[in-house]
């Protein structure tokens, strides 16, 4: 493979490199009231853009189809709404051990209790040849999802009581996750 079809295959590695090496350079450009207005373009605009972009690109068919993939929605969403956040409950808990400040293990927790950012799954997923309809109506979904979800594993996790629940969470999912790879398998 020459080295201009590698760079086409992988233009969004080199461009999020690049953006990197950019922001580094000058970080006074992407900046809040800077040049980019990051607060307005990137929370407005560019998931908008997004969106828009990956709905005229789907035909509706695919988006009905996506729709009816019951199993997969429910494996995503209990992943990153309780297998995600499980998991990061116990990696705090491991790295409270150590003398990292407690704020930012706090920190940590809320953010891995957060559902994914909606414009990387549809971008991500669009990259690498997914299942684009069903990543974005699980982008979406789960968005909606976090609105009630966050604020209740905020509470279970963040606020120190309910250890046992969280264990009991934690075996669930892994049992979950266990049986809906043994089903898929077959």
């Amino acid at each position: 493979m020459g080295l201009l079809a590698r760079i086409r295959k992988e233009w969004f590695i080199i461009g999020i490199v690049v953006a990197i090496g950019c922001a580094r350079l000058e970080p006074s450009v992407g900046v809040k009231g800077g040049p980019l207005r990051p607060e307005i373009t990137v929370s407005y605009i560019a998931v908008s853009a997004i969106f828009l972009n990956s709905g005229l690109s789907l035909k509706t068919e695919e988006l009905a189809s996506a729709l009816l993939h019951v199993r997969l929605h429910l494996f995503v969403q209990s992943f990153t709404l309780v297998f995600f956040p499980a998991c990061i409950w116990l990696l705090v808990h491991i790295l409270e051990l150590t003398s990292m400040n407690q704020w930012l293990l706090r920190g940590l927790q809320t953010v891995g209790c957060m559902p994914p950012p909606v414009s990387s799954a549809v971008i991500l997923t669009k990259a690498v040849g997914g299942n684009e309809a069903a990543a974005i109506f699980n982008s979406a979904f789960g968005s909606f999802l976090g609105i009630v979800v966050t604020p209740l594993l905020l509470l279970l996790f963040v606020s120190g009581f309910l250890f046992c629940i969280c264990v009991c969470v934690c075996v669930c999912v892994c049992v979950c996750v266990v049986h809906f790879m043994c089903v898929c398998s077959c």
